[in-house]
């Protein structure tokens, strides 16, 4: 299958989507900081320095969603519907799972914004507590749901 981002001489290009059909889109991505334990308590606790940790990276999350446009060269700037980022302590890893979510209505998909948000809420995370953990680990972002438009429905395994 070939790259859609480049044309036949190679060249990068904003995909033309002018000729799809417009409809409603979904995205779901995932990812998470993994933390000294330490550093877990500080959050877990209320004890961040900088304040509500998973408060600011919530809203730092929503607010990268929006400008994914502005940060990834091709991307489309769409009308998103909906951003929801869901941050979750995980006393097992130890750390904080991320979830996005990102909805619109229109003619290509909002993976790239549900990526951009779960990536801005990681950094956030990061930003807030790395006066105690410069070790911290940001991994495992990916794409858990896409839904919408020609390509249909895909639900990572």
């Amino acid at each position: 299958m070939p790259l859609t981002h480049f044309d036949s001489e190679g060249q990068a290009h904003m995909v033309d989507v002018s000729d799809k059909r417009v409809t409603n889109r979904i995205a779901v991505a995932g990812g998470y900081v993994k933390m000294a334990r330490e550093t877990f308590d500080i959050i877990s606790e209320g004890r961040a320095q900088k304040g509500d940790v998973l408060g600011v990276a919530r809203l730092a999350g929503i607010m990268g969603a929006k400008k994914t446009a502005d940060l990834i060269p091709l991307c489309h700037p769409l009308p998103i519907t909906k951003v929801s980022v869901d941050l979750t302590l995980d006393p097992d890893l130890p750390g904080v799972r991320i979830e996005a979510t990102v909805k619109t209505t229109g003619q290509t998909g909002v993976e790239m914004e549900a990526l951009t948000a779960v990536s801005t809420a990681a950094l956030t995370v990061f930003d807030m507590t790395k006066a105690v953990d410069k070790a911290m680990e940001i991994g495992g972002i990916r794409v858990i749901l896409k839904d919408g438009g020609k390509s249909g429905r895909y639900e990572a395994s």
